[in-house]
């Protein structure tokens, strides 16, 4: 006999249910290989129905989770990819590099890789980014003779601090999304660079105190020198057309936002809120990056954009299955349960930001994907921020940051990322994990920590 709404699953046995609904996702993906998106769908029907709901409820919670979320985040998601793969083939990501390289000064290479890094991981993942610097990275490190280790740890870590802190990468526009916070996109992006100082500073100390003891082997072979890199590369975009699309979406974020805040009213607040939107601001972005195609043809206008929709579409289903599976729990007496245990004063915001950590480390960990970590929890954690008093810009910023701050820890052998930077850095994979894997747990308990004392400052 089918249980009814009346007979929903509550207390402790729904809270196995939905742990148990995690831990099908961690070994469906980390041990089967199943890919995420059909291990979250699959968790979100298992866990609806195991919870007691009706199975058209069930159906209902999963089909308005996915839409629900494409809805004011799937363009975004598109619009940034597009970004990201423009920057990546037109060679603007070499020319903002050459100019943080120019600003910060060759006697700094390894400060200099970091900074380059973070900059071009905002638009572009960082997997893609590190393949198209390594031989930069090289270059530089025989050019200041210092450890090619030591230079690609400072590149790793530089890419790895915005990755999972700073919209519009695809994971944190998906965190949040799934919290409700899609509407505070500027306040994110603000507080994410704060964090992401501090993160990709230790991740430079620990490439140039630990990395550097590291010897790769067959890293005093000369290769290209950096001006043949950016020669082989061909005619670099000008400085100005490289940071355009990067930084003119965020501006505008950033103005409507301030605007919102002030409560400005007319006309002129009206189109600034407007061009403050994430999608028009993120849509913008890309015909800011329309320059910077080296010809408007059929393979630059169908195939560069064809591309940049393909890396999108993956995030796009990965991101609606992690809105469907927080909205079937959303949709099961889990808020209630919540509601009971905050009365009693047991749940506050610091102890939801270390569970957020917590949760996205475990996943990260398991599965290894940063991107997956940062969707299912947000989603697993989206019900109880409401009970936790937990509401607004900054509150809801400081929890997308507790959540990437654990989607960052640890990065290993489950990890595309790993194998990455151990394969055009040439490290062996024991070197590796002391000097990759271990940066990113450093870099992880660092932004934890640093989003722990924003709460106490600004909450």
């Amino acid at each position: 006999m089918l249980l009814t709404a009346n007979r929903m699953i509550q207390g402790p046995v729904l809270f196995l249910i939905l742990l148990a609904g995690v831990g099908f996702i961690v070994l469906a993906t980390a041990k089967f290989k199943l890919h995420p998106f059909f291990g979250l769908l699959i968790a979100a029907f298992g866990v609806g129905i195991a919870a007691g709901l009706p199975l058209q409820d069930v159906v209902k919670a999963i089909n308005d989770g996915f839409g629900g979320l494409m809805s004011y985040i799937g363009i975004v998601i598109v619009a940034g990819t597009v970004i990201g793969k423009i920057l990546e083939r037109s060679g603007a990501a070499l020319r903002m590099a050459e100019v943080v390289l120019r600003v910060v000064g060759e006697k700094r290479p390894q400060l200099a890789m970091s900074l380059i890094g973070a900059i071009v991981s905002i638009p572009v993942f960082c997997d893609s980014a590190y393949v198209i610097l390594s031989s930069l990275k090289k270059s530089l490190a025989q050019r200041a003779k210092v450890p090619l280790a030591s230079m690609s740890i400072a590149l790793a870590t530089g890419l790895y601090a915005t990755h999972t802190l700073v919209p519009p990468t695809p994971g944190p526009i998906a965190a949040a999304g799934n919290i409700g916070a899609s509407g505070y996109l500027g306040t994110i992006i603000l507080i994410g660079l704060v964090v992401a100082i501090p993160v990709m500073a230790v991740g430079y100390v620990w490439a140039v105190k630990v990395a550097s003891t590291i010897k790769i082997e067959g890293e005093e072979i000369i290769g290209l020198s950096y001006e043949e890199v950016v020669r082989e590369f061909g005619e670099l975009p000008s400085t100005l057309k490289s940071f355009i699309p990067i930084f003119l979406p965020i501006l505008l974020i950033g103005v409507g936002s301030v605007v919102s805040y002030l409560k400005y009213t007319g006309g002129m607040a009206n189109f600034l809120l407007f061009l403050g939107t994430p999608v028009v601001a993120l849509l913008i972005g890309v015909f800011a990056a329309f320059p910077l195609l080296p010809r408007w043809n059929e393979e630059t206008l169908t195939g560069w954009l064809g591309d940049g929709l393909k890396d999108a579409a993956i995030i796009l289903l990965l991101t609606g299955a992690g809105g469907a599976f927080g909205s079937v729990i959303k949709a099961t007496a889990v808020a209630d349960v919540i509601k009971g245990f905050a009365a009693g004063g047991n749940l506050n915001g610091a102890y939801i930001l270390l569970i957020s950590f917590a949760v996205a480390a475990a996943l990260k960990t398991a599965q290894g994907s940063s991107t997956a970590a940062l969707v299912i929890t947000s989603a697993l954690v989206a019900p109880m921020l409401a009970e936790a008093g937990i509401v607004g810009a900054v509150p809801l910023a400081l929890v997308v940051m507790s959540i990437g701050a654990g989607a960052m820890a640890v990065s290993h052998v489950n990890d595309s990322y790993f194998w990455v930077v151990t394969q055009f850095s040439g490290m062996k994979v024991t070197d590796a994990y002391k000097a990759h894997t271990m940066a990113t747990l450093v870099q992880g308990i660092t932004a934890i920590a640093v989003t722990l004392l924003l709460w106490f400052v600004l909450v």
